[in-house]
This record gives structure tokens, C-alpha cells and sequence, in this order.
């Protein structure tokens, strides 16, 4: 079975939804805060949420990950120049809202 990005509800930790609004905002300021370690990324032109999740995490899927922590919603389409905030381990994120 593919996955699509469309139809796909986000997840983490064995498949648990993890995706919601709430887990957003917890995950924003968990990074303003400190407590989720990150790094910045500056967005070159035809770069999006996905493929960066792919080659962060091995996981396009995640995609939603990376724009909870830079605060932009659920956008897969950033312009150049965008600095992203790239939360360094999942697994941070997963003990935070999980």
C-alpha cells in the first residue's frame, strides 16, 4: 500500500496519531522553550516540508514535525529563504505530546 501525504493522518510512536492542534502548539513551545533540541534550516528554492522530513527523519510523513516547530501550519511549501526550526530527535517530540 503507498502512502500519500493527503490521505495520511501524521504519526509517531507505533502509529499513534499525533498530528492535532494541541500537539502542534505543544510542540512550538517546546522548542521556543528549550526542551526540544533543533536546528535551524534555511529553505533553498524547490525544497518542501516532505522532502526535508525525508531526509531528517527518514520520514516524509513527519513533514507536519518540522512545521509545528517553525510555527507556519500545515504548509508543504515554504518560499526560499524561510529559516525552518528542524526538531533534532523525534523521540524528544514523542515523550513531549505522547
Amino acid at each position: 500500500m503507498a502512502f500519500s501525504r493527503y490521505n495520511s493522518t501524521p504519526r509517531i510512536n507505533m502509529g499513534r496519531q499525533y498530528g492535532t492542534q494541541r500537539s502542534m502548539q505543544a510542540i512550538y513551545r517546546g522548542v521556543q522553550a528549550g526542551l526540544i533540541g533543533a536546528t535551524k534550516y534555511v529553505v533553498s528554492e524547490d525544497e518542501r516540508l516532505d522532502i526535508l522530513a525525508g531526509q531528517f527523519y527518514s520520514d516524509a510523513r513527519l513533514w507536519w514535525v518540522i512545521a509545528a516547530a517553525s510555527g507556519i501550519g500545515w504548509n508543504l511549501q515554504v518560499p526560499p529563504g524561510i529559516v525552518l526550526t528542524i526538531p533534532s530527535n523525534v523521540g524528544q517530540i514523542q515523550g513531549m505530546i505522547g
